[in-house]
């Protein structure tokens, strides 16, 4: 590679991380601003981060780039504990035979023909949530049912019991937090839920190595038993990063995409008309126009070039999912609402990439694309109430209150 003509990351211009975490911040306005300046930035811990689409493909590419393991928390000063952990057990944070180790148990289980047999329970959760709130006036939908729904489903797949679903609510959303930046003046109740978390998922693998049942838990210590090469960390890691993964992030999609579908009438009504005809495209967009991953994050594993600027071997280096989501350059009219759009690339990266692609993701599509599908059929007349709600910045962006009338 030639060097000489490359611009240097020191000379990116500084991403105004103020200016997003601001009270009245629009983020999708200073990041279109952001992209008109330049295609990458340079943020406080003094990585690059790319702001357009095509970055994510040109990064998320094993010959140049490897998946982030513990580097971001050692930059936070987090070299042991918990949420050190977490980054050092879990598959997402792994890399080659570690990695593969990691995802291979659970892998299957998720597959897309079996998360679609799953379609018929989704509906059956939701019509049960729906029918028993119709009429009754507002209704906390974060709470009692986004929340709800991906947390029995998952509970059922991994064979939890569905007393326990409430237990570990907080605990997911703290395990979240973990995920990316984590404050200082949370750190201490991150890592007791973590704890809390731990000590719950090793007394549930605990009970199925002493009495085996037919489930998800079941087979998987008797797998990682006889294959014999994963720790006892790694394997009580997974099992609490598939809970993870099967709650939260669900959770403020499905509240997200039904706001925005609320808060555009003509198409709520095209929807409602045609519910199982739509509820792919509603998904998509939905994901794309408020993504809940706020980045995907990489280090690289040599020098290579990016939009003319010299990422150097070793650097830790970020794509905003937020910014390329509405990246003109591939979504035509980006911060326009449409379920009917036809740009959509095959992959949606807001699941990740190649080889750490969310195991999830099938799931999620199912339970999402039911969901509202039976909130279409029974509460056509559905409507917001109060403010539309709202993602709060952070690796994982949580959603704020959100309020509905569900009416037939």
């Amino acid at each position: 590679m030639t060097t000489t003509t490359l611009k240097s990351i020191d000379d990116l211009p500084e991403f105004p991380v103020d200016d997003l975490f601001a009270e009245s911040a629009v983020p999708y306005e200073i990041l279109a601003e952001c992209r008109a300046k330049s295609p990458l930035m340079r943020v406080p811990m003094g990585f690059p981060m790319g702001l357009r689409h095509r970055h994510i493909e040109a990064m998320v590419n094993d010959s140049v780039t490897r998946q982030l393991e513990t580097e971001s928390k050692i930059l936070q000063g987090i070299t042991s504990g918990p949420i050190y952990d977490l980054a050092d057990l879990a598959m997402l944070t792994a890399n080659g035979e570690a990695h593969m180790r990691r995802r291979m148990p659970v892998a299957r289980t998720f597959a897309f023909k079996l998360m679609d047999a799953m379609r018929p329970r989704v509906t059956e959760l939701v019509s049960e949530i729906v029918t028993e709130r119709l009429g009754a006036g507002p209704v906390d939908f974060v709470e009692e049912v986004a929340s709800e729904l991906p947390a029995r489903i998952i509970a059922e797949i991994l064979g939890i019991p569905m007393s326990d679903v409430p237990v570990f609510r907080q605990w997911i959303q703290d395990t979240a937090a973990a995920l990316g930046y984590v404050e200082p003046e949370h750190r201490e109740r991150i890592e007791a839920s973590l704890s809390a978390f731990a000590g719950y998922v090793s007394d549930l693998l605990a009970d199925r190595r002493a009495a085996p049942r037919d489930d998800f838990l079941t087979d998987y210590v008797q797998a990682t038993a006889a294959s014999g090469d994963m720790s006892e960390g790694e394997i009580r890691t997974q099992v609490l990063g598939l809970i993870l993964a099967g709650s939260d992030t669900t959770r403020g999609s499905l509240c997200m995409t039904l706001s925005e579908l609320l808060q555009h009438p003509d198409q709520w009504r095209a929807f409602c008309a045609d519910p199982d005809g739509l509820k792919r495209g509603a998904v998509e967009e939905g994901i794309r126009f408020q993504p809940v991953i706020s980045a995907l994050a990489r280090v690289a594993i040599k020098d290579f070039e990016l939009d003319g600027y010299l990422i150097p071997d070793g650097c830790m280096i970020t794509i905003s999912l937020v910014s390329a989501m509405r990246d003109p350059d591939v979504f035509s009219n980006p911060d326009a609402f449409d379920i009917r759009r036809k740009d959509h690339p095959r992959w949606n990266f807001v699941f990740g990439a190649g080889a750490h692609r969310c195991v999830g993701e099938a799931l999620a599509r199912a339970e999402m694309e039911e969901a509202l599908a039976t909130i279409a059929r029974l509460a056509p007349n559905t409507t917001l109430v109060g403010d539309p709600p709202a993602l709060a910045p952070g690796a994982i962006r949580q959603v704020g209150p959100m309020s509905v009338a569900f009416e037939a």
